[in-house]
């Protein structure tokens, strides 16, 4: 059973045993434990991996360290997308959506369920001391502080709220999203002219918002104002009263519409850059046929036999050099 997890048997008829789990105290050893491990991954796929295409590319300085950073995390999303998508398939929680919120709370999780939260928060804690392994500027350490600690926010507030379900749902569509972007990057790293990626990111980006708006909307204002026990128990796990559902959707509208402003930021930027570059091609081909259209002064006369001669046939006087 593992010394870190609380058990809950649950007995079915067919399959005899079913052991659920249930999150406590010792569960932060064994995010500890996977923290080191999340710490040996990173190693293995910086050395193995990402050096050896930055020794090929031959970036700078700023440049390399924004290459290590998508290059982790499109390994990480990847991985994290593929399993995400496994556990909800199996669980059923994607055929029947239904289940997302009735028997609220979901206090009791299946082994894969938790192990994947588990993981999760080990991952994104263990990428606070990456800060200091990987040698970040101290200009983008507040940036990574703040992208580190959103996550490991919402992981942490679905695990223990026992929004669990919904958060594999939400968690999915966000990944799904970051993957193109740091992919988008990476191809960006390699030659700066592609940047078709970053419009299909821009797209899916947007839907990933809509969507993650429509289901916490749908699970939370809806479905679990319909479930039976409403009342407000943290000692049970239950937190299903009006002021929680509207505390939470509160935060996660918020949260969107922070996401949606540096968006637009993003976007802006990238298009004032785009129009800045191609008014400064536009006006350096522009100054091109001026440069080539001076005319090029030439000594009066014309030339016979590789002689210059003067307008009245006569040559010119060669001065004479006077001896040292």
């Amino acid at each position: 059973m593992g010394p870190f997890l609380k058990a809950s048997p649950k007995r079915n008829g067919s399959d005899g045993e079913l052991v659920h789990y249930r999150y406590g105290l010792k569960d932060l050893i064994t995010i500890l434990f996977y923290v080191f491990i999340a710490i040996i991954l990173h190693a293995v796929v910086q050395d193995y991996v990402l050096d050896k295409i930055n020794r090929r590319l031959h970036l700078s300085k700023v440049k390399h360290s924004k290459f290590n950073e998508s290059g982790q995390l499109v390994a990480f999303h990847l991985t994290s997308m593929i399993w995400c998508l496994y556990v909800v398939v199996t669980e059923g929680y994607l055929s029947d959506p239904r289940s997302w919120w009735e028997n609220y709370p979901h206090v009791f999780l299946p082994f894969q369920v938790k192990f994947f939260y588990l993981c999760q928060l080990a991952y994104w804690l263990h990428a606070l001391p990456e800060l200091y392994f990987q040698k970040v500027r101290k200009e983008e350490i507040p940036r990574q502080l703040k992208y580190i600690s959103l996550y490991l926010l919402h992981i942490a507030a679905a695990y223990l709220l026992n929004l669990t379900r919904l958060g594999l749902i939400l968690l999915l569509l966000q990944y799904f999203a970051e993957f193109f972007f740091h992919v988008a990057q990476l191809f960006y790293f390699t030659d700066e002219n592609n940047q078709k990626l970053f419009n299909a990111w821009a797209v899916v980006f947007v839907v990933a918002r809509l969507f993650t708006l429509t289901l916490s909307v749908l699970v939370i204002g809806f479905g679990l104002s319909r479930v039976e026990n409403q009342v407000f128990e943290p000692e049970k796990g239950n937190f299903n009263s009006l002021l929680f559902r509207m505390f939470v959707l509160l935060l996660v509208c918020l949260f969107q519409a922070l996401m949606m402003w540096h968006f637009i930021r993003f976007q802006l930027r990238r298009w004032r850059e785009y129009w800045n570059e191609q008014s400064a091609r536009q006006r350096a081909a522009a100054a091109l046929p001026k440069q080539q259209s001076k005319p090029i002064k030439r000594e009066t006369g014309y030339h016979e036999n590789g002689v210059v001669k003067a307008e009245n046939g006569t040559s010119p006087r060669t001065k004479k050099l006077k001896s040292p």
